[in-house]
């Protein structure tokens, strides 16, 4: 089965599904619904994770963290899905979270070809503050435990969501960049690409030798995915032992997608965020905390 039919990135908006306010836990309601899961099954799920997968007494904590870090510790192969949420404790304002709007746009009016065609030199200002904010970031605690579980398990990916490189700058290697990097730059011209770690920017718009517009080398939303990222993302989803969800709302398409599919073909799905997601009721364990504070403690077992 393919969970992901489209490369194209969009962005799954629960709001629109059903009018009028919603009770608590509609929203995994309303994710399974769009999944067609059976309403009975849908309930019984629901009670499953509040009984097992949320960690509510310290035995039940200690006995989660315990079990995921065996499965961690036994895993022939790892593969690490990454979102938003891990940058935000370095200090990189999230999409969907506070601090996500700039001047008064919100991410989505901005990170679209459609507004850099629009006006280039706003999507520019917009780029360039948010590479000001990367430039002053530093790898937290969870970055650093995700490149030091890549130093132990020879098959390993990592595959993030997220533009900012602090990945690279915490020693991961083995890193699938579904969406880009905002340090690289790419011509609307002649299509060359290069990097480009200026901050700021001498000149807004820039632009490529040969005169064309340069864009960030990013993926913005309504576009397509890069084949070969895509396909490998797929391939370490499918074949890992265990699947690691970090700091992602889970509703961004197509990556989000990746977590039914790692499931689906036998791995333990480990969930790390802030707050629940539309999978976190389907997830073998869902921790609620920073990733800085959980992953360092999952992987106690392998670093000691």
């Amino acid at each position: 089965m393919r969970f992901a039919a489209s490369r194209r990135q969009s962005v799954m908006a629960p709001e629109l599904t059903a009018p009028g306010k919603q009770r608590s836990g509609g929203r995994n309601r309303r994710a399974a619904a769009a999944r067609g899961v059976p309403l009975r099954r849908r309930a019984g799920a629901m009670r499953r994770f509040c009984r097992l997968r949320f960690p509510t007494t310290p035995a039940i904590i200690k006995a989660s963290v315990n079990q995921a870090r065996e499965w961690l510790e036994r895993a022939s192969s790892v593969a690490v899905l990454t979102g938003a949420g891990i940058s935000a404790e370095s200090g990189i304002p999230t999409f969907r979270g506070p601090g996500g709007l700039w001047r008064e746009f919100k991410p989505e009016q901005l990170a679209t070809l459609d507004a850099f065609r629009t006006d280039p030199r706003l999507v520019w200002e917009w780029y360039d503050w948010r590479r000001s904010r990367v430039a002053s970031a530093q790898p937290n605690p969870g970055h650093l435990a995700l490149a030091e579980l890549e130093r132990r398990k020879p098959r390993f990916t990592l595959i993030t969501q997220n533009v900012d490189g602090l990945h690279d700058r915490a020693g991961s290697r083995r890193i699938l960049k579904l969406h880009g990097d905002i340090w690289n730059v790419r011509c609307t011209t002649c299509h060359a690409e290069r990097r480009d770690t200026r901050v700021p920017l001498p000149e807004l718009p820039p632009r490529c030798e040969c005169g064309g517009l340069l864009r960030p080398g990013v993926v913005w939303f309504g576009e397509m995915l890069p084949d070969e990222v895509w396909e490998e993302a797929e391939r370490a989803a499918r074949t890992a032992a265990v699947f690691l969800v970090v700091g992602t709302s889970a509703v961004v398409y197509p990556a989000a997608g990746l977590i039914p599919l790692a499931k689906s073909c036998g791995a333990r799905v480990i969930e790390c965020n802030m707050e629940e997601t539309p999978f976190s009721a389907e997830v073998d364990r869902s921790f609620r905390g920073p990733a800085g504070t959980v992953l360092p403690e999952l992987m106690a077992a392998l670093i000691k």
